[in-house]
């Protein structure tokens, strides 16, 4: 089994050393690539991201002139993979990457797994208000999209490439709801979706979510998502 590790990176020239490495750390005894989408950086992402492919036979780069978004970036990523799994892991590291041994181990077992914040066994450590306006998405979400999954939005998500061809067809968010739309659709159309518990930090320095603003933006999603599925 071969997965294909995606590394979404916007900005991330400080980070993506770190992240390759550690993903690599904890890849070594699983057949793997790592595949870094650069998405439209402005500063030298591109640049960082063809000196690890160049010096890591593991490590595939490709860069988009403007930027296509989080799903976007991740669909073309996943269409050049060649694993037969692929997945993505965000390059700031909130999800200890040591949960990579367990999802591959897993990953077979589902057709999408994706780590979870809120599990029993998960440990979370965020400011509070995030922390209540992140349950409180999680919730709104089961309640309309009838969803049976605790964290959506954790970037820690893993596919068979064939589904995630599929989900990356048929989402229509651009950012940050993309995650929550693949789950969403993915329970739509039967496929088998598991989550694994994971230890998560907030990263606040650095971070581009926008709490309040982004929240609002999603809650709205939400709803269009729900009215484009019951029709």
């Amino acid at each position: 089994m071969m997965l294909s590790l995606v590394l979404p990176a916007h900005n991330e020239a400080s980070r993506l050393e770190n992240a390759v490495k550690e993903a690599e750390k904890n890849l070594k005894n699983f057949s793997h690539e790592i595949i870094i989408a650069e998405d439209g950086s402005v500063d030298d992402t591109a640049e960082v991201a063809k000196k690890l492919a160049k010096k890591n036979k593991n490590v595939r780069a490709f860069s988009f002139k403007e930027r296509l978004g989080r799903g976007q970036a991740l669909g073309k990523a996943f269409s050049k993979a060649k694993g037969k799994y692929v997945g993505y892991m965000d390059v700031d590291l909130a999800t200890d990457p040591s949960a990579l041994k367990e999802a591959v181990k897993e990953l077979p077992k589902f057709d999408v797994l994706t780590g979870s914040r809120y599990l029993p066994s998960s440990k979370s450590s965020r400011a509070v208000d995030r922390n209540i306006l992140s349950q409180g998405f999680n919730l709104f979400v089961r309640m309309m999209l009838g969803s049976a999954l605790y964290d959506h939005q954790c970037g820690f998500k893993f596919f068979k490439k064939s589904v995630a061809l599929r989900l990356c067809k048929e989402a229509a968010a651009r950012h940050w709801f993309w995650d929550t739309e693949v789950l969403a659709l993915a329970q739509r159309h039967g496929y088998k979706v598991g989550e694994i518990a994971v230890k998560w930090k907030e990263k606040a320095k650095g971070s581009k979510v926008r709490v309040i603003r982004d929240s609002l933006k999603m809650g709205w999603q939400v709803i269009e998502l729900w009215n484009r599925l019951r029709k």
